[in-house]
């Protein structure tokens, strides 16, 4: 567009021949499934990630064996080709040989195993199995450091990993972790996008603008690396390349009919142990069905977030509704959960889980997220909490949070 010149959608807005769209998803109006064929019909070309040892199913390869990481030309290339493939390309890359010594792999395994026998007793919640279905350690990265320093320091001063997160975050990023070991039978994940919009549901999803949709999807980085080999019938993560850039998947993931397109659709790739896989968390994936007798496939989930996931100020819900509780108990007996009502409970406490403590608080089966602040304290004024029941919930509520 030439200097001066006027744009002319915002010109048709200012004089008003342009109606505002709607800043929301429809959950009542089922998205394009042609249009999402038409996306996920793309084939990667090897020539537009020249740095890839193959693509292989529409995903690239990557062999860090025969990569330098002391090359800052090549590495950053890397980097513009892992950001590119995240972003607009396939939403997914394989880095073989991400933990060449087998080592520290073998040791984090052996304090895994240590930390699964001891927390046997208790059941747990897992986002797709029932507790006891498959073995899963919450908060994996720091129950490793605890149980094995030396193994923990090897693993996570890995520079790929570090590499990596850098190209698709930037800097600041803050890694975690959750080791998921699927037992044989386990079965087959439903197909679903990832933390933050994906652990919504599709109606909470579709209460966020569209903006929000797309940010979702900038704000972590989903990762897995295999701590044993993964043979196809091991059941390694499904997967849809080019699936990620779906505007409106976080809406549409959940319709049979776009689980049945990614049944007939999907692909996996074999691994081996220290392979590490990364992809976007819009793209739609799910873990495989394990059909091997007497093998146990395993996988360390790591999930890096942006720096820009947080809040500039620390703000804490208990003080501040301890001193008005009893006076929004009062709104609420005149007026219902009105809009005021509604509106405090926004501003005071906090509408989002998470972090917290999953092995505290796991999200029950068919459930994706524990219960929030804000949640607690509508129950609270539903069931006509007083203040030291209220104030009691929240206290257990941070305490269980904690790590």
């Amino acid at each position: 567009m030439a200097p001066g010149a006027v744009d002319p959608q915002h010109s048709n807005h200012a004089s008003g021949k342009m109606k505002v769209p709607t800043r929301l998803y429809s959950v009542s109006t089922p998205p394009s499934l042609s249009a999402f064929h038409e996306l996920c019909s793309q084939t990667a070309s090897p020539e537009t990630y020249p740095l890839a040892s193959s693509v292989q199913k529409n995903i690239p390869i990557y062999d860090a064996s025969s990569l330098s990481l002391s090359s800052p030309a090549q590495t950053s290339a890397l980097q513009d080709e892992w950001y590119d493939i995240l972003l607009h390309g396939p939403g997914v890359f394989v880095l073989k040989n991400a933990y060449p010594d087998p080592w520290i792999l073998h040791a984090a395994n052996r304090a895994f195993s240590a930390i699964i026998t001891r927390e046997a007793a208790s059941s747990k919640g897992d986002h797709f199995a029932a507790g006891g279905r498959n073995a899963r350690v919450w908060n994996s990265f720091s129950k490793h450091c605890l149980a094995d320093p030396a193994s923990f320091l090897a693993y996570y001063s890995n520079p790929w990993l570090a590499l990596v997160c850098a190209a698709y975050l930037g800097p600041a990023y803050r890694v975690t972790a959750q080791l998921n070991v699927v037992k044989p039978g386990g079965a087959a994940q439903v197909p679903h996008r990832d933390y933050h919009l994906g652990f919504q549901t599709a109606a909470a999803a579709a209460a966020y603008p569209r903006a929000t949709h797309k940010a979702s999807a900038l704000l972590t980085l989903q990762g897995a690396v295999a701590h044993s080999d993964m043979p196809l019938a091991s059941g390694p993560t499904r997967l849809l390349p080019f699936s990620q850039a779906f505007d409106e998947g976080f809406v549409a993931y959940r319709l049979p009919e776009f689980a049945d397109y990614f049944a007939a659709h999907y692909v996996a790739l074999p691994l081996s142990l220290g392979d590490a896989v990364f992809f976007s968390p819009a793209l739609f994936h799910a873990a495989g069905a394990n059909a091997l007798p007497d093998f146990e496939r395993s996988a360390n989930l790591i999930q890096v977030s942006s720096a820009f996931g947080k809040t500039m100020e620390t703000v804490e819900a208990l003080p501040l509704v301890e001193r008005t509780w009893e006076a929004l108990r009062e709104m609420y007996g005149r007026e219902g959960m009105s809009r005021e009502v509604s509106a405090f409970v926004a501003a005071v406490a906090e509408g989002y889980p998470f972090p917290t403590n999953l092995d505290m608080r796991p999200p029950a089966p068919g459930g994706m997220a524990p219960e929030s602040e804000q949640q607690l304290l509508i129950r609270g004024l539903e069931g006509g909490w007083g203040v030291g029941e209220v104030v009691d919930a929240l206290r257990a509520m941070k305490e269980a949070s904690g790590a």
